[in-house]
């Protein structure tokens, strides 16, 4: 459905664009694709653009990245600007993968119009998706963020712990960036600890997801319980406990990595 490229083609008018105002995506959640405006709709409302990023072919349309003046005009009859979770799990997995594409590379080419090292201006490479200071020749990549999340199991029992940043009562699996210098297996095993206060063993990999909240890599696998009471971080962990599989609480969508992780392992049992 996706194919990447980074050779913008001219201009044809079929264009497809992924539009943010303010840092917030720009929806028509009356329309099929709600998060895929094409060209003809943004030369009709006269938005003008800050930036834009070709990103490459959506079902063979050319699709950009766009953001738009922070004073343009919305029709608040058609349009929702909001973040990213309006549209989790409400359209397909690829699209939701490619409008955190089209957020992540607006945030980086905001993020780095000068140089952290000599303060010159940057410049767009011309060969590949970099910023480029010609001065003192830094280079600056998309930044993406690996991050390891791990759900913890002992039998019919799975460690789920409440963040203190999430809404509501909703309970989900251990999570934590790579430091540098670490595997990701270290990660997981550190983190636990830090965490909740346990022991892991059998680490095993099921599988990735970017996640767009900023620029994480979410790196997915299960752990048995190997030892330890829980103790909670006082600080990231509100409440963490065992919940058999058939009295779970308010657990994440399985559009994210964490709900996919714990429908996996209830499938499987």
């Amino acid at each position: 459905m996706f194919r990447p490229d980074t050779d913008a083609p001219g201009a044809t008018g079929n264009e497809l664009y992924i539009v943010f105002q303010r840092g917030e995506l720009v929806t028509d959640m009356r329309a099929a694709q709600p998060c895929l405006l094409p060209a003809e709709q943004i030369q009709r409302n006269g938005w003008n653009p800050r930036r834009s990023h070709f990103m490459g072919y959506w079902h063979e349309q050319s699709c950009h990245a766009l953001e738009i003046d922070p004073e343009a005009t919305l029709d608040l009859m058609k349009y929702q600007r909001g973040s990213l979770y309006q549209v989790l799990g409400r359209v397909e997995e690829q699209l939701f993968a490619l409008v955190g594409r089209a957020s992540q590379l607006l945030d980086w080419d905001r993020d780095h119009q000068f140089c952290g090292r000599c303060g010159n201006p940057m410049r767009a490479d011309t060969r590949e998706r970099a910023m480029r200071c010609e001065p003192c020749g830094t280079i600056n990549y998309p930044r993406i963020a690996p991050c390891a999340i791990v759900l913890i199991t002992r039998g019919e029992e799975l460690l789920l712990a409440r963040n203190a940043n999430f809404p509501g009562p909703m309970y989900s699996t251990l999570a934590g960036f790579i430091e540098p210098g670490e595997t990701v297996e270290e990660t997981l095993v550190r983190e636990v600890r830090e965490e909740v206060g346990v022991e892991v063993c059998n680490l095993r990999y099921f599988q990735s997801q970017s996640w767009p909240f900023p620029n994480q890599l979410m790196l997915g696998f299960f752990a048995d319980y190997a030892g330890g009471d829980i103790v909670c971080d006082e600080v990231e962990i509100v409440d963490a406990q065992w919940f058999h599989v058939n009295e779970l609480p308010m657990i994440p969508p399985v559009a994210s990595v964490s709900g996919q992780l714990i429908q996996h392992y209830i499938d499987n049992l």
